[in-house]
């Protein structure tokens, strides 16, 4: 009798939630068409179709690197002393250092982008998806850049020493200094809504379905305890989020530079195992980008799967890194717009690329026995693998790896979720936010991967729309303030504020 009530006791659960999961996922499946037909539309017709969020986004980033003539390649060394520390000031105001506010938008978008996202952009659009990942990263580079330079121009400082920034404040500031304060009004609220749907979207439920994805690999007993999963992740994010932008950043300035060590550390252990096939899988990758055997209609497919993956890896254009970059202690706000030129260069230029060259030339992607997480697109649990195909521990190690970047990432995203809904809402309603947020992450563990990824494209992708009419509006200011500043760092203005 003891027995039975035990095994009643353990399989209760299982069957209780796969009735819950059943009727999640039917209602985010149907969320995700009614987002889909509102939010995206195809720009090119019959053979070649681009969503036009996308093309936004590509046009976007290339025009601005334009017209910042190349700034992601000019400035990278002046903003690594920016980064080491070199031209702080007494003047300097905020609530993070430029290196901490660096560390925390890097948690958000160094994640499970950098090892799922890649995956599934193997999966959906093949090998050559990744160069276009990576030049979608460089050219993102400028569009980081030009957002958080804004995101500093129109920061605020509330009552209670936090600050405010982001798009949202940018678009509202920024529209009613050129005469549409109402229409910047609109903008701001659409960002500033999009965001908070987008931070339980990509920034929560994608992490937790694919870190749970791993370590059911790991552990296939998991697949039964689902929830308890959720919550414990749950738990540990809700005792650093009550710190505010404080706290997260001393945890992100912590976790990321270990785990992103430790990560490359291992890609280039499987490389090397690997390096008689290296060249046979550059040459896959580099063809695969630009082959026309297939059509026009599947190379564009390529060129959209690298430019969303890349967009959803490192958020370049999105405008949501403005938003901890907002509360950086710096004098000039173009300097910590050159800090941010790191981040897609880390994210999407190094990190990606590593991740790519281990699953192509372990060939994990295309072996039938891994057919199941292909068709799932279980982009972590499939990147595990190809680790595994060398290091036959390493998967156990990724996995607790990629919950530290689900981790890092949803306590970062959080915060621009909360930063959104304040905006909105107001500063005393900020606690219903935490306590929706860290909810999301149980609900996440009980519905399936493909409607999270679908739900997390959506709306993140749709928070470029908003952002990139703010850039394009102010690029003017931004270019004199660009200006303004090269003179001053040719004049050596900044080596005697140093000295003062």
């Amino acid at each position: 009798m003891t027995k039975l009530i035990w095994m009643v006791i353990l399989l209760s659960p299982s069957y209780a939630y796969a009735a819950a999961e059943s009727g999640i996922d039917t209602f985010f499946g149907k969320m995700n068409e009614i987002m889909a037909s509102v939010l995206f539309f195809d720009v090119m017709y019959g053979e070649a179709e681009v969503p036009f969020i996308v093309a936004w986004l590509m046009i976007g980033a290339v025009y601005m690197t334009c017209r910042f003539g190349f700034i992601n390649i000019r400035m990278m060394g002046h903003a690594w002393h920016v980064i080491r520390g070199k031209y702080q000031s007494p003047s300097d105001k905020g609530e993070v250092s430029p290196f901490q506010a660096l560390t925390t938008a890097l948690s958000a978008t160094v994640g499970l982008g950098n090892i799922a996202g890649v995956a599934i952009a193997i999966i959906i659009g093949g090998p050559g998806a990744i160069v276009w990942m990576i030049i979608a990263g460089f050219f993102g580079m400028t569009a980081k850049f030009s957002e958080v330079t804004l995101g500093q121009m129109y920061r605020k400082f509330r009552f209670n020493g936090q600050i405010m920034g982001g798009a949202m404040e940018y678009l509202s500031q920024g529209f009613a200094e050129k005469g549409m304060p109402q229409v910047g009004k609109v903008l701001a609220i659409m960002f500033a809504l999009l965001c908070v749907g987008a931070s339980l979207g990509g920034g929560n439920a994608f992490q937790v379905s694919q870190a749970l994805g791993a370590v059911q690999h790991e552990l296939g007993f998991a697949d039964s305890y689902r929830p308890v999963f959720g919550l414990v992740m749950a738990i540990a994010v809700g005792i650093v989020i009550i710190g505010g932008i404080r706290r997260i950043a001393h945890v992100a300035e912590a976790l990321v530079p270990s785990m992103v060590f430790i990560y490359l550390t291992a890609c280039l252990w499987v490389i090397i195992s690997y390096i008689d096939v290296l060249p046979d899988a550059l040459a896959v990758i580099w063809h695969g980008a630009f082959s026309m055997e297939a059509g026009l209609g599947a190379l564009v497919g390529v060129i959209v799967q690298g430019f969303k993956r890349a967009a959803f890896s490192s958020e370049a254009g999105i405008g949501s890194a403005a938003i901890a970059h907002s509360a950086a202690s710096v004098k000039y706000p173009v300097r910590q717009g050159m800090v941010a030129l790191y981040e897609p260069f880390i994210d999407t230029v190094v990190i990606c690329t590593m991740t790519a060259l281990v699953i192509v030339i372990s060939g994990v992607y295309q072996a039938p026995e891994h057919a199941a997480l292909v068709a799932a697109k279980e982009g972590a649990a499939l990147t595990s693998v190809a680790f595994g195909s060398v290091i036959s521990w390493f998967p156990t190690v990724l996995s607790i790896s990629v919950v530290l970047f689900a981790y890092s990432t949803m306590i970062s995203w959080s915060y621009y979720g909360e930063r959104c809904w304040t905006y909105v809402f107001g500063e005393k309603f900020s606690i219903i936010y935490r306590i929706m947020f860290v909810s999301f992450i149980v609900l996440a563990s009980v519905v399936s991967a493909q409607n999270v990824l679908d739900f997390s494209d959506l709306l993140l992708l749709a928070m470029a729309f908003p952002n990139f009419i703010a850039l394009y509006l102010l690029q003017g200011k931004i270019a004199t303030a660009l200006k303004d500043y090269l003179a001053q760092l040719r004049r050596g203005d900044f080596d005697k504020e140093e000295n003062q």
